[in-house]
């Protein structure tokens, strides 16, 4: 088996302290560049009181006319258990499990096209090889999309909604609510993956949890300790060079 890990593009973004910038500067760049999809976990349970320091650190996120909209489920113990059978029940009710069974709050992309779908394309056979999945292979490529269903065992769920009401602007505070809750991870050592597929059930989720019709399921999330020894840990995804994503204007 192949392991894909780009280590040159790795060491391009690593932060340097030797630039002078401030500490903190380099601890948050160290933390950007670290931080990864985890998508395989370890068993243990993360204490409690870690999870409420990441929760902590998570709600200190900018928001608009601080209304901090997000509402956060966190599941646990047999509650996991539980929710995962029922997502896995949920994702395979159509076999194979197909897209437009799908109920997401919010639309998913109509398409992908030109870099963005070289970038897509490229990071999912970063996974399928590091997993030995073959070109070509739809069984294997499916199973694996199952993995997300399965939490990718690990011992924690997390799940963010929004009101309906506030729409687009809620979900995008949503969305750096779900920055700084990747970075509070990754700075006390969990493994967490952010997971568009647990809101790809929004009415089955609402149902699950004893929602409201007037919450958006927008995001959802797997969390625990990451099993490094677990190939689909052993790859990084590239991000591409600040002239492809920022213009200047000086007159």
């Amino acid at each position: 088996m192949t392991v894909v890990r780009d280590t040159h593009h790795e060491a391009a973004e690593a932060p340097d302290a030797k630039d002078g910038w401030p500490d903190d500067n380099v601890a948050l760049a160290r933390l950007l560049t670290d931080r990864s999809s985890c998508r395989a976990f370890r068993p243990d349970p993360v204490p409690r009181e870690t999870t409420e320091r990441m929760l902590q650190l998570a709600q200190r996120s900018a928001t608009w006319c601080n209304t901090q909209p997000w509402q956060v489920i966190v599941t646990e113990g047999e509650a996991t258990e539980r929710f995962r059978r029922a997502l896995l029940a949920r994702a395979t009710k159509s076999v194979p499990p197909s897209v437009a069974d799908q109920e997401p709050d919010l639309s998913f992309p109509t398409a992908y096209s030109g870099v963005y779908q070289e970038r897509r394309r490229e990071v999912a056979w970063q996974l399928y090889e590091s997993v030995g999945v073959a070109y070509g292979d739809r069984a294997a490529s499916a199973r694996q999309t199952l993995r997300n269903f399965e939490l990718f065992d690990a011992p924690h769920a997390l799940i963010i909604t929004s009101p309906t009401e506030l729409g687009v602007y809620g979900a995008i505070d949503c969305g750096l609510y779900l920055q700084a809750l990747l970075l509070a991870a990754e700075s006390l050592g969990l493994g967490m993956v952010a997971q568009a597929a647990l809101a790809s059930y929004g009415p089955s989720v609402r149902e699950f949890f004893g929602l409201s019709d007037n919450r958006l399921v927008v995001a959802g999330c797997s969390f625990g300790y990451s099993d490094e020894q677990h190939p689909a840990n052993s790859f990084r995804s590239r991000r591409a060079p600040l002239g492809a994503a920022v213009r200047w204007e000086a007159s």
